[in-house]
């Protein structure tokens, strides 16, 4: 998978992984969750872009202990239900209640959280995750340091990790 991806934080700044970390651990739990005949394909987004679905589900897992970080993902809501359809083996995504959504938003968060944990210095502990229909808010305190932009199915999913300001304390 090539990702385009505008913003990553260089080793000198901060202790984070890499657009190529990130992209590998994506694409692997991807594959684990849908298959491999369901591939994310690049998106070409801006920096500073918002993301740019008009329903989105959103989950956030925080990392903390001896690395402290945050993993976002945002999906189309339109992928989120194909998604938890694929997932849930459901018939279709109309299938797919809220719960089913937010258990597969849920789940692929976790997921890709859980494989960046360990690629950090440790021990660290991974926050249950916190699931949306909506945007995720992000606290002030943080500092998105990679982000890739793909889609699936032709809808837009943004997966980022978010650090600790420099000046915002414990890392």
């Amino acid at each position: 998978m090539n990702v385009l991806t505008f913003f990553e934080a260089t080793p000198d700044e901060v202790d984070a992984p890499t657009v190529d970390d990130l992209q590998a651990v994506t694409e692997d739990v991807w594959l684990a969750l849908v298959g491999e005949d369901e591939v994310l394909l690049p998106r070409l987004v801006p920096p500073g872009t918002p993301f740019d679905a008009t329903g989105v589900w959103s989950a956030a897992v925080t990392i903390s202990g001896g690395w402290h970080g945050v993993v976002t993902v945002e999906l189309d809501a339109d992928v989120a239900g194909r998604l938890s359809a694929r997932m849930l083996d459901l018939p279709s995504a109309e299938d797919a209640e809220d719960a089913d959504v937010a258990d597969a938003v849920g789940e692929l968060v976790n997921m890709i959280g859980g494989n960046v944990k360990s690629l950090m210095p440790g021990p660290s502990v991974l926050s249950l995750p916190a699931v949306a229909a909506g945007r995720a808010v992000f606290a002030s305190d943080v500092t998105e340091v990679c982000r890739i932009d793909v889609a699936w199915r032709g809808g837009p999913v943004r997966i980022c990790i978010h650090v600790p300001n420099a000046s915002g304390g414990s890392r």
